[in-house]
């Protein structure tokens, strides 16, 4: 087999894999990748979590994912299912969205078989310099409002993190308690003084 044969191989095995791979958005930094792999899970088998980097912000915080399922049909059933109902995942408020993953989302993409670039300096006189300026400055005017309104989101995240911590070890010691009282006995004692009946289950 010919380097052409093998680079035409190597695309078509690539674009088999985008088909069965969904782009996820709007995740929390709460969501990891095991969160990510038992949300799911409950459509087929998950083969690979490749979370994207956040360009525009703090580098540490994922907010979308490359998820690729076993087949087609299962990615297909995330894409729909997330698409139609509002999809929590780590007990986060905002719901995450599902898209059909494109070629260009893909930083380990392999060259296409007879595609060339070119590229060119654009001269300041040039009417696309200045469009070109028009749209820089815009990316970064949008990049900070992002940034701003992630922050904002953020906040709110680690305090109902926070809240759902303290919930949770709250009613971990209520139930040993009852657990206490219940196995050493103390529950008769006490439905005695009190003249209450304790049945047992």
């Amino acid at each position: 087999m010919d380097s052409t044969s093998t680079a035409e191989a190597d695309y078509a095995a690539f674009l088999e894999k985008v088909k069965r791979t969904v782009y996820i958005d709007n995740l929390s930094p709460q969501v990891t990748e095991s969160v990510m792999r038992t949300a799911l899970g409950q459509f087929g088998t998950v083969k690979n979590v490749q979370f994207i980097p956040n360009y525009t912000g703090p580098k540490n915080i994922p907010c979308c994912a490359l998820v690729e399922m076993e087949c087609l049909r299962q990615a297909e059933a995330v894409v729909s299912e997330i698409t139609q109902f509002p999809f929590m995942m780590s007990g986060m408020p905002r719901p995450a969205r599902a898209f059909r993953a494109e070629v260009e989302m893909f930083d380990d993409r392999p060259i296409k078989p007879g595609r060339r670039i070119q590229c060119r300096w654009v001269d300041r006189k040039d009417p696309d310099f200045e469009v070109a300026n028009k749209i820089k400055r815009l990316v970064r005017k949008h990049a900070a409002e992002d940034l701003f309104l992630l922050q904002q989101q953020l906040a709110q995240e680690e305090k109902l993190a926070k809240q759902q911590e303290e919930t949770l070890k709250a009613n971990y010691k209520k139930f040993t308690i009852i657990d206490n009282v219940v196995s050493d006995g103390t529950a008769p004692g006490l439905a005695k003084f009190y003249n209450m009946k304790v049945f047992d289950a």
